[in-house]
């Protein structure tokens, strides 16, 4: 699987016009195999944020992104699902931890730093 990957990687370098090597200079991203829209529900299980939300994110090439401008969401996702990401609104951040699959489900835990003290768990499915 991993050489086939690396065939479909060379492939999409090479009718871009560039040689890996190239592409790794210029730090060329390749798409994701997580990219698309997720719904992403977050469940607080301690502390006083609000019990649940669910939120509408969009990953492309590996980056989370949410275009509903209340938050903002700086994180990642790797080549083998694993998801690292911060949220922000105002001054509280949420630090974020966990794994997409490939049947287009995830699953992870969240915690915020600080005030107001909370953490919890959140799900994921993949969106069209």
């Amino acid at each position: 699987m991993k050489a086939l990957t690396l065939a479909a990687a060379f492939l999409i370098l090479a009718a871009g016009g560039l040689s890996p090597a190239d592409a790794a200079r210029k730090k060329v991203q390749i798409p994701n195999r997580y990219d698309g829209n997720w719904s992403i529900e977050v469940i607080t299980e301690s502390g006083i944020c609000d019990r649940a939300y669910r939120y509408g994110v969009r990953i492309e090439r590996g980056q989370a992104s949410y275009p509903g401008g209340d938050f903002s969401i700086s994180g990642r996702v790797a080549s083998n699902g694993a998801v690292r990401a911060a949220i922000s609104n105002g001054s509280a951040t949420a630090n974020v931890v966990g794994r997409l699959g490939r049947q287009g489900t995830g699953a992870g835990t969240w915690s915020t730093d600080g005030a107001p003290g909370c953490s919890g768990r959140w799900n994921a499915e993949r969106r069209g």
